[in-house]
């Protein structure tokens, strides 16, 4: 099927555009909205509610910063991973692990780690353990990334923001395609995506999606394998009524390796030279990480009248992870053999998490309600052992990974644990949205109910701690539409995570808690071909861990205080039918604020560079000898990090180019009409890049890697 590109919104850009920030005209509730293109995939439905809000209206002006990546992107630009799919987002700061370690998408946010994710606006529960859900791009129609806290909405999370990642929906309208993939280190990928309509009276519609894929690690001796499938039901089951069924099942039996390196010989000097970057500090004999994941959920919308819904959010998850790894205890005086520990992890967690939320439109003269109340709860139940223990030496700089035998590991007593995690979170939350002309505004407030506990042994020894938290958050803002597009915003929010453990006193911690100021201004022509937003914010986050002057070592203090200012651009723009661009530029000033130890006072985090920026440009051939190629261009730049938590060096800055190409075959031949052939390229000249945590824990970024496809639609 031959397809012309040019611009023309289809729903899911009209719902991205009022999120980024959109003509001074409120949109059509999406069940009114015009009919869709031929290319266009209606991914929201009645039970989608837009992340910055929870609404299931038009999409409003946001007075809070938001980033959306939808389909088209993620496949123009061949993204296999969330933390792939966040490169390109301002104030996102990917790959903090590396190139190599893929079995955990871990980024952060404004300065802020962020260990979980949402899908489908309910949480990928995370033991803080190894056991941590990974939803697979190719099972995704967008990621949002809410910035700033989002804790009103969502409960306990980081104040850098979260990204809530959205599911392939089912869909009247059929679609069915077949894809083949083959590339660097021996890549071998298969996937078929189906939906469509099981009744002709569109009452019932599907969606399946399935993968597997195969391919050497990036590391010596390592593998990646995955297998996935994800299939959805939608049952309209009356005008007003919409039933979802959704299952996701993902096996990874392999999923490459966890292990540092020393600083020495990546981009600190060794006598001895430089590390290749396939250079694998662990043993093939001790690694393994298998992990398995079940979801199974509903969401239930129910529209009670013409202005009030109903919508129950559920999902059970039945989750396993059994790891061996290895972990360095530092680098002899010759500078190249590592000293190293072996250990493994069997974990197993099952948890439910729950979403019910009553919207209805209220209106008051000139004024118009938009409200929202909601009671969420998520219980998790984890189970945990870990054993730790010697293992040989290594010789980095001639390696033998092979020297490993698991039957004569002897394993620590004072190391080993065995107990339960359990955890419940509650939340209340009400929110108003309130317009008035051409101002928006908006508040809302949560109180949140959160009991952590741990029994059995844990290193040795044991464990039987109990920690009950509550929380009061609110947040406020306001937008005012001018005319020609410019939408100034300014807004304040407030977060908490809760926080285990205790000082040296026997005093249980209190949860963390964050504020946040935010100001700026959003874009959008009225022919909405050109959009961007501009926002400046400052966090402060209380209540940080940090060590304790006058304790051991180990001992915290709860007398940290983290700030972070920072300046966000993004833009987007059709300058012609052929030709798009994407940019992105993130200014970052953050330290420490508070810190009773006086040793971080002042002092940046790890894993924050002060500066990133990107581009990324399309160009579209509709006529002539190249019709039906895409072509497109990325460069990301990632400024200095720090070293370590003390600042005493830094890693060095690096700027990748990324290689997009694609060729619909239909304009070659008419019978291979549907056919696509798709080429990428990532970090195409192969540059050497780094990750740090300390100067001994440290990851190569990740090398050149080249992607072909072969697509068929029918």
């Amino acid at each position: 099927m031959r397809r012309q590109h040019a611009f023309t919104p289809s729903l899911l850009a009209l719902a991205i555009s009022g999120a980024l920030g959109g003509p001074a005209l409120a949109q059509p509730p999406i069940e009114d909205a015009p009919l869709l293109t031929e290319d266009t995939v209606l991914v929201q439905g009645k039970a989608y509610r837009h992340t910055a809000t929870k609404s299931a209206l038009a999409p409003e002006k946001t007075p809070q910063g938001i980033s959306v990546v939808d389909r088209e992107t993620l496949d123009q630009r061949s993204m296999d991973s969330v933390a792939e799919a966040l490169r390109y987002v301002p104030g996102v700061h990917t790959e903090l692990r590396g190139g190599a370690v893929g079995r955990l998408d871990l980024f952060n946010i404004r300065g802020f780690i962020n260990y979980q994710n949402f899908y489908d606006g309910l949480p990928l529960t995370y033991n803080d353990w190894n056991l941590q859900p990974q939803i697979d791009a190719f099972a995704l129609e967008q990621v949002d990334v809410f910035k700033g806290p989002t804790s009103v909405l969502y409960g306990a999370m980081p104040p850098g923001g979260m990204v809530n990642l959205i599911a392939k929906q089912p869909s009247n309208q059929p679609f069915h395609e077949l894809t083949l993939s083959g590339g660097s280190h021996d890549l071998r990928e298969g996937s078929f995506e189906s939906r469509g309509a099981l009744r002709d009276d569109g009452s019932l519609n599907y969606s399946l999606v399935a993968l597997g894929r195969k391919q050497d690690g990036q590391a010596e001796t390592s593998e990646e394998e995955r297998y996935l499938i994800a299939p959805a039901l939608d049952w309209h089951i009356s005008d007003r009524t919409l039933l979802n069924l959704n299952l996701y099942y993902q096996q990874d039996p392999s999923a490459g390796i966890y292990t540092t390196l020393p600083a020495s010989g990546l981009f600190k000097d060794n006598v001895n030279g430089r590390l290749p970057a396939d250079i694998y500090s662990g043993d093939a004999n001790w690694n393994t990480y298998d992990r398995e994941v079940l979801m199974l959920g509903y969401k239930l919308n129910h529209e009670l009248n013409d202005d009030w819904t109903l919508l129950q959010n559920l999902r059970f998850m039945d989750a396993s992870a059994y790891q061996e790894n290895s972990y360095g205890m530092g680098l002899g005086a010759d500078q190249r053999t590592l000293t190293r520990r072996a250990y493994l992890t069997d974990e197993a967690s099952r948890s439910w998490a729950i979403d019910n939320q009553l919207s209805g439109r209220l209106r008051s003269g000139a004024l118009e309600h938009n409200l929202l109340l909601g009671v969420d709860y998520t219980r998790l139940n984890s189970d945990i052992r870990y054993e730790d223990g010697e293992i040989p030496a290594i010789d980095l700089f001639a390696p033998d990974n092979h020297l490993v035998r698991p039957g004569d590991i002897a394993f620590s007593s004072s190391y080993s644990s065995d107990f339960r995690l359990s955890t419940r979170q509650a939340g209340f939350y009400l929110q108003d949205q309130v317009r008035l002309d051409r101002l928006v505004l908006i508040a809302g407030g949560r109180y949140d109910r959160y009991q952590g506990k741990e029994q059995g042994r844990k290193y040795g020894a044991r464990a039987d701690n109990m920690v009950e938290q509550d929380k009061f958050s609110f947040r406020v803002g306001a937008l005012y539409e001018l005319p020609g597009g410019f939408s100034p915003f300014v807004s304040y929010a407030e977060g908490f995570e809760p926080i285990t453990g205790q000082d040296r006193h026997g005093k249980t911690f209190d949860p963390t808690t964050s504020q946040q100021w935010e100001a700026g201004v959003k874009y959008q022509s009225a022919d909405r071909r050109h959009q961007g937003t501009l926002s400046a914010f400052h966090i402060t986050k209380q209540n940080e861990p940090t060590r304790d002057p006058n304790g051991s070592p180990y001992d915290k203090t709860q007398a940290g205080e983290v700030q972070a200012k920072g300046l966000e651009l993004e833009a987007k723009s059709y300058l012609t039918d052929n030709l798009s661009l994407a940019a992105s530029l993130t200014l970052m000033d953050m330290a420490f604020s508070k810190d009773e130890s006086g040793e971080l006072l002042g002092k940046t985090p790890v894993w924050v560079p002060e500066r990133q920026a990107s581009l990324w440009a399309n160009y579209d051939l509709f006529e002539g000898a190249l019709a039906g190629t895409a072509l497109g261009v990325g460069v990301r730049y990632v400024g200095k990090t720090q070293m370590d938590t003390l600042n005493t060096d830094q890693v060095p800055a690096y700027t990748l180019v990324d290689l997009a190409l694609g060729y619909d075959l239909g304009y070659l031949n008419a019978d291979w009409d549907g056919a696509r052939l798709q080429l990428s390229a990532s970090n195409l000249f192969d540059k050497r890049y780094y990750s740090c945590f300390d100067d001994s824990n440290c990851w190569f970024g990740a090398e050149r890697e080249l992607k072909a496809s072969l697509s068929y639609r029918f």
